[in-house]
């Protein structure tokens, strides 16, 4: 397998801007957020702008107008028991609380946060003792250790604020802890080391960037509780001291006249609580966006199957296939997108895909190209939100999956239709034994019992070539080397004697030698079987080797299709060549290693026409002007360029 790389010229490469919302548009985009942030912003712009709207002095005194009920002239919420004015004090009240709550949480971030990191990141001793003092604090009762803290000091509210930052102080350090604790064994960490930076630029640069999230969402979320705090020692007299207007002191004040002047305390009550409302949902909002596995601000837990567009919206433009009837997989024209805020990515656009019995169909791309989102497409695996299948047919023997009921496909996954993941480390339940979860899935399609399931499983362990099946089996996922944990899902997706295998890039994350290993079995097993296969991958030697037909991928649609040998010895599009052009070949060390310059376009900006034209040496205006259709180059071997005759 040779291809030239002479004429081959370095393109210039245009930068497209991912698109992606940023945080703020996520944040705003999030309902349940926007909300917060409203009711918060009204509260505390109110609040803020005290000293310049018309009000009365909160401290003025008027016992000839005491507890005068809300709407009485000149007093829009009444009078307290001294007939001060509760618009003004409510006001000018809101505006201390909030700041003292505010400094307070911010200053125990700043203590515990740094105890946490400093902890996590010398460790041994260090953090013994850094955390024993933090068990200590936490070994009383957060309200009694400030109850005690005020009582040493004396009331007032700056007293009142420092006995909050203390006993505050450990739950940020614990956080903090926790997930300094997982960054500090990363590999960049210890790269971090040998480069030469001190303790200090490492902490600055490496660590703090990464638990920065983790003190944002545990200071958003711990602002409206410290409010509450500090309103609860003012509401026992311990915070902020007569004439001050604070929330808290307000509901004390008025707590003894719930009968006669319900109002005094129910007002100021009702902004505590919008204020910590307010907060509460900004900081869940935060969470959602910093998130690294909300990145999309999606918050809708995923759905059991994937979101279809009406069969007559989808299939549109589609003719009947009749081969369809009569093949354990046949795709038609699918799109799958990624809705995410306002930007859809066009994950997959357009693919066509045939498998017939007992052929092993490959499926090659660089990463983005839309290969595993075709893949799980086709059980309705792609999660959802933020994925949904806009256009095309899934067909199995002639049924629709994509149209299917969940209880139907349920039927069809891991027993007609089986994958095999990429990571089995991921994919395989931590807290069950291997041989339960595939006599599980035995027991799930088959109906047989549980004695019968798990001989069935051992069975299977033994087909994989798994040494003391019989022990292995119970044996958890964690217990296991990556290869034999591969091995176990090559069992489970075998369990059922499937038609068909999807396998995921199976191998990856595996040494050169098991890789081998598992290919090979995986092969002799499922030609046994009569299984057809679907296999992902980037190694093109393996394409070459497992598989009878290949289809490959860019920009979410097959570029190029056709038999093994036909695509892999004579590539017609481009890409094809430039991806075989950076495939070493052994005995020839003077070959130059070509490296396809430049990136894939995101797939929320695909440029218009062939979306490999920004990198290609061929491209002219043609490629950019309107829709390449995918046409046949030769017996089975179909092209989507309009360059397929032109030399290498």
């Amino acid at each position: 397998m040779t291809v030239s790389t002479e004429g081959i010229a370095t393109v210039p490469v245009r930068v497209v801007k991912s698109g992606r919302p940023s945080a703020w548009r996520r944040l705003t985009q999030n309902s349940v957020a926007s909300f917060g942030l409203a009711l918060l912003a009204v509260i505390v712009a109110i609040a803020f702008a005290a000293p310049i709207l018309p009000l009365a002095d909160p401290n003025i005194t008027d016992v000839a107008h005491r507890l005068l009920p809300p709407l009485s002239p000149g007093h829009v919420l009444g009078t307290d028991q001294v007939g001060r004015d509760i618009l003004s004090r409510l006001i000018f009240g809101t505006r201390v609380s909030f700041a003292v709550g505010l400094a307070a949480a911010t200053m125990a971030a700043l203590i515990g946060s740094a105890i946490g990191l400093f902890a996590a990141f010398y460790g041994k001793v260090v953090d013994m003792l850094l955390m024993r003092g933090i068990d200590m604090l936490m070994a009383f009762p957060y309200l009694l250790l400030a109850l005690a803290i005020v009582a040493a000091l004396g009331p007032g509210l700056i007293n009142a604020m420092m006995a909050i930052i203390v006993v505050n102080i450990p739950f940020f350090a614990r956080a903090v802890r926790g997930a300094t604790l997982t960054v500090v064994r990363a590999d960049f960490m210890a790269a971090a080391r040998l480069s030469g930076l001190s303790d200090l630029e490492i902490v600055a640069s490496e660590l703090f960037p990464n638990v920065l999230p983790v003190i944002v969402i545990t200071l958003s979320t711990t602002v409206g509780w410290m409010i509450l705090e500090t309103a609860g020692l003012s509401f026992l007299g311990l915070g902020a001291q007569p004439p001050q207007a604070d929330l808290g002191g307000m509901l004390g004040d008025g707590r003894n006249l719930i009968q006669v002047a319900p109002h005094v305390a129910t007002i100021p009550g009702i902004v505590i609580l919008l204020l910590a409302i307010g907060i509460n949902l900004v900081g869940d909002g935060l969470r959602d966006v910093l998130d690294p596995k909300l990145k999309s601000g999606g918050l809708a837990r995923a759905r059991a199957k994937t979101d279809a567009a009406p069969a007559g919206e989808r299939m549109q433009g589609l003719s009947p296939d009749p081969a369809a009837a009569e093949l354990p997989l046949v795709v038609r024209g699918l799109e799958t997108h990624f809705l995410v805020g306002d930007e859809i990515y066009r994950a997959v656009g357009g693919v066509d895909l045939e498998v017939r019995p007992g052929q092993a169909v490959g499926l090659v791309g660089e990463s983005g190209s839309g290969k595993t989102v075709t893949a799980l497409s086709v059980l309705g695996l792609v999660a959802t939100p933020p994925g949904r299948i806009v256009h095309g047919g899934i067909f199995h023997h002639g049924e629709d999956l994509a149209g299917a009921p969940l209880r139907r496909l349920q039927a069809i996954r891991g027993n007609r239709i089986a994958y095999v993941f990429q990571d089995p480390q991921t994919t395989l339940n931590p807290l069950l034994p291997v041989g339960e979860q595939i006599a599980e899935a035995i027991r799930r399609h088959q109906g047989l019992g549980r004695a019968e399931a798990m001989e069935r499983a051992i069975a299977f362990l033994e087909a994989v070539r798994i040494p003391d099946a019989a022990g292995r089996a119970d044996a958890y996922p964690h217990e296991l080397s990556g290869g034999q944990r591969q091995r176990i899902g090559i069992a489970m997706a075998l369990a059922n004697d499937p038609e068909l295998i999807i396998a995921d890039e199976p191998t990856t994350a595996l040494d050169v030698t098991t890789q081998a290993q598992i290919l090979k079995l995986l092969n002799e097993l499922r030609r046994e079987r009569g299984s057809a296969l679907v296999f992902i991958s980037h190694d093109v030697g393996v394409i070459a080797e497992l598989c009878d037909t290949v289809h490959v991928m860019y920009g979410g649609r097959v570029v190029e299709s056709g038999p093994v040998d036909a695509v892999l010895r004579g590539p017609r599009h481009p890409y094809t060549q430039r991806l075989l052009a950076c495939v070493p070949e052994l005995g020839r060390s003077e070959r130059r290693i070509d490296p396809i310059p430049g990136l894939p376009p995101p797939t929320n900006a695909l440029p218009p026409g062939c979306a490999f034209a920004p990198r290609c040496h061929l491209a002219d205006a043609r490629c950019s002007a309107g829709e390449i259709a995918i046409a046949p180059v030769g017996d089975s071997h179909w092209v989507r360029c309009i360059h397929a005759e032109a030399p290498a």
